[in-house]
């Protein structure tokens, strides 16, 4: 079979929600302290505490919003230590996270100094799990109320006169676990709750968002649709590309990895790997695309005109730790099979644009699949920083009609496109198609056939590939991989044909 790409730029399907391009920053290893904030007194440059580095990489990419203060960092969250003069704020044990102990420098007014820096808008997760609806309650009232009560007081005391605008509110997070072990059911009940007591102050309006399913758990959409889907803007859903999942589900044939009874157990490394965990990282991927069908199915039932976002507020590579790192930082490399994942993952995403219209990758800064790693005064940007920068051009564009044929790929025993593919017109007409090639070894070729192709239609690109699965960027070796113009492609009338590298995400832009 060819690899083909018809595109039909007459047929605008739905809007790709900048939100897609989100980001998640919890109080998690060196993701806060160290990564975004290093005080007012570091020698590194920063402003207000803020890394400038930071903020500048985060700019540059457009980067549209961020989640705050977790994760399950949120469930035993309780803001008011983190408000008022730094020296009296309550220092804390981060029970979640490597039981390390917090100063709370980093609260509510950092928080929203950090998003006014980078022009990123502010989606803070309240706390259910530990929580009550009372504090639940004062935090929006500090946060948005711009009359007199004592929560408005209490801001104003603390040096912001003005309200915030806050526009996005998560009602709890993984309530199903560390938020509290609960039943949908029970979640659902809790959930209309405490929705009831986060009120719109003035012209304030919350979009707010239900903590959803992790992975497959079709019972619980069901359940918060049918009971709450009247009462909520969003519903979140958490999924990870972690081969320790994939491995329990496995039974490997002879000549493959073994397992053995405790696939945790594995070191699965984020640099150190073969084309065996290269293949299940793809399939464990590419299973976002049937979660998202199949919940979105769910959704459909309750919700039939789509006014309930589906929201994928976690998402992203899962590893082993670096060696020699504390385990519960979650600090891990990041490397070509990483761009290949996020790529994979924006294109999923947003050929279902109709549904999810936010994602946050887990996380920005020193976790998991971050953006950015940091030691001390040093930075680097990794491929999936990368990825991010190439595919902005799909913010606010709208999707294209397309069919997209391909050649099998198969990955750890199932059966895939070998090419994945998206694709956008922007505001000035420009048409961007997006690519990723997932096999490893073998290049693609792809006929692209687009209607109504002016004739001499400007042509460029960009890819991001290596020779290695696993190239990495370093602190001696910061650019070891980045994207770089793209030339493989020829054109005929309104055709164009692109030779796709092996393990490659790659962008077309026309016109």
């Amino acid at each position: 079979m060819a690899n083909v790409l018809a595109i039909n730029t007459k047929q605008k399907k739905a809007t790709i929600d900048r939100n897609v391009y989100g980001h998640f920053a919890e109080h998690l290893g060196r993701c806060i302290y160290h990564g975004i904030w290093v005080g007012e007194d570091s020698d590194i440059p920063n402003i207000r505490g803020i890394r400038s580095d930071v903020v500048k990489a985060l700019r540059d990419i457009n980067i549209p919003l961020i989640r705050w203060p977790g994760g399950c960092f949120a469930d035993e969250y309780h803001w008011k230590d983190g408000i008022g003069p730094k020296q009296n704020r309550a220092e804390m044990i981060n029970t979640h996270w490597g039981g390390v102990v917090e100063n709370n420098h980093f609260g509510t007014h950092e928080f929203f100094d950090l998003c006014e820096q980078i022009g990123a808008e502010p989606y803070i997760c309240g706390n259910v799990g530990s929580g009550t609806v009372q504090e639940m309650s004062e935090w929006v009232e500090y946060m948005t109320f711009d009359g007199k009560s004592p929560m408005a007081e209490l801001r104003r005391k603390n040096g912001r006169e003005e309200p915030w605008k806050l526009k996005y509110w998560g009602v709890g997070n993984e309530n199903w676990n560390c938020g509290g072990r609960m039943t949908a059911e029970h979640y659902a009940d809790l959930y209309m709750n405490y929705n009831l007591y986060c009120r719109n102050y003035g012209d304030n309006t919350l979009y707010r968002i239900a903590c959803g399913p992790r992975g497959d758990n079709y019972h619980w959409t069901e359940t918060l649709m049918k009971k709450a889907g009247h009462f909520m803007d969003g519903l979140a859903l958490h999924y990870y590309s972690r081969l320790k999942d994939t491995a329990r589900k496995l039974r490997m044939d002879d000549g493959n990895i073994q397992y053995l009874r405790n696939p945790f157990r594995h070191n699965f490394s984020a640099t150190e790997f073969d084309k065996a965990e290269w293949d299940m990282t793809m399939r464990a991927t590419m299973f976002m695309e049937e979660l998202i069908i199949k919940h979105s199915a769910i959704m459909d039932k309750y919700d039939p005109e789509k006014n309930v976002s589906l929201v994928v507020d976690e998402w992203g590579t899962w590893f082993s730790v670096e060696p020699g790192t504390n385990p519960g930082f979650l600090y891990q490399q990041n490397t070509l099979r990483d761009a290949l994942v996020a790529g994979l993952h924006f294109n999923i995403f947003n050929n279902h644009a109709d549904r999810v219209r936010m994602t946050n990758i887990a996380q920005t800064i020193n976790v998991l699949q971050a953006i950015i790693l940091t030691e001390g005064s040093k930075m680097i940007l990794t491929p999936t920083y990368h990825v991010f920068d190439m595919y902005k051009v799909h913010m606010d564009a709208s999707l294209l009609d397309f069919t997209m044929l391909s050649d099998d790929y198969e990955a750890d025993g199932q059966i895939f496109k070998k090419v994945s593919a998206s694709a956008s017109q922007d505001a000035d007409g420009k048409v961007n198609i997006t690519l990723c090639n997932m096999d490893p070894d073998h290049g693609a070729t792809v006929k692209c056939l687009l209607d109504a192709l002016p004739i001499n239609t400007q042509v460029t690109g960009t890819v991001l590939t290596s020779a290695a699965m696993n190239t990495h960027n370093t602190f001696e070796e910061p650019e070891a991989i980045k994207p770089i113009p793209f030339t493989g492609f020829t054109v005929d009338g309104d055709r164009l044909s692109i030779e796709l590298p092996s393990k490659s995400v790659t962008l077309i832009t026309v016109g």
